[in-house]
């Protein structure tokens, strides 16, 4: 049996917090640990919590600490942990602002209880999931006229074949397991070819690898890949 998504929410509004703590916790495959009122109560409760969560779920509008300086914060002091930007406010700057600091996954808060499930899910397994709206708002601001000029940062062997293979792979969010299948090799070295990506790119996580792919143009949304 796979272990639970260990999951901790953050927003101040009282209702919605609990009930979307209801729909997580009646789901087989997600735990959630505990729920914070608002940015600071949530990073207190980290700080002194025997067991921390895989992923936060944050609101963006809160009183204290607001959700980009959570998200800002938890980055800084404890970066294992992914997180997932919820609001009502589902717009190109909001999404872009979080993605630059580190979100994985953004949703509105009109969205589907199904959509928030799968949303958990493909994070915890994959370390991002941008949906195509969200990866079209990314490719636009990386395609701006104004960055036209923007070099490359590395030549054409800075990467070996294979690892410009699994990064290509990841930015169609395929799974660990997938992208094995796929290219003939173990788990455990895909994992490596993304240690290596991770280190050469400078990247903080898998969703900055594909923004790193798409700003240098290793990989394209014009040929349907995401």
């Amino acid at each position: 049996m796979k272990n639970k998504i260990k999951i901790v929410l953050a927003d101040d509004e009282l209702l919605f917090r609990q009930g979307l703590k209801a729909i997580l916790q009646s789901h087989d495959s997600i735990d959630v640990l505990f729920d914070a009122e608002n940015g600071e109560h949530l990073i207190q409760l980290l700080r002194n919590a025997k067991q921390l969560p895989e992923i936060v779920i944050t609101d963006l509008k809160m009183p204290e600490k607001n959700g980009v300086e959570v998200t800002k914060h938890i980055r800084k002091e404890f970066p294992k942990i992914k997180v997932i930007a919820l609001t009502s406010y589902f717009s190109k700057p909001f999404i872009l602002n979080m993605i630059s600091i580190g979100a994985v996954a953004y949703l509105a808060k009109n969205s589907t209880p199904v959509l928030m499930i799968k949303t958990i899910e493909e994070v915890a397994e994959k370390g991002f999931y941008y949906d195509e709206q969200v990866m079209q708002y990314v490719h636009e601001s990386i395609t701006n006229p104004k960055d036209k000029n923007i070099k490359s940062t590395f030549d054409a062997n800075y990467f070996t074949k294979r690892e410009v293979e699994v990064l290509e792979l990841i930015c169609k969010q395929y799974t660990t397991n997938d992208i094995g299948d796929k290219l003939f090799i173990s788990p455990r070295t895909v994992e490596g070819h993304r240690n290596n990506l991770l280190l050469k790119t400078d990247a903080k996580n898998v969703a900055g690898l594909v923004i790193y792919a798409l700003k240098n143009k290793l990989v394209s949304l014009d040929n349907n890949s995401f």
